[in-house]
């Protein structure tokens, strides 16, 4: 899945805050996609996180622990210049069945 923004759907805005909340609309994105497409986070097996800001982590990998489980997937997690529409966190996820 091509990586996903912490915007609402429901507006197209982004939400209110900042990376933490952005993390959860980002996740809450990518299992609504997922369940359209009938699987789950469990199908998730990679993970690439993309922070504006790498202080960001610890606040975004606390949202991101409350929604995968062991096993967890592959993650890689880097620092960009810039995010689409100055987002301050990206993710972007491969499933498998």
């Amino acid at each position: 899945m091509s990586g996903q923004l912490g915007i609402n759907p429901a507006t197209g805005d982004f939400v209110p805050g900042a990376v933490t909340e952005q993390t959860e609309q980002v996740l809450q994105n990518i299992r609504a996609i997922l369940t359209e497409a009938g699987l789950t986070l469990q199908n998730v097996i990679k993970t690439t996180v993309f922070l504006f800001d790498m202080a960001d982590f610890a606040a975004m990998n606390t949202v991101y622990m409350q929604y995968f489980e062991e096993p967890y997937p592959a993650r890689l997690a880097v620092a960009v210049k810039t995010l689409p529409k100055n987002a301050l966190v990206e993710i972007e996820v491969i499933a498998a069945v």
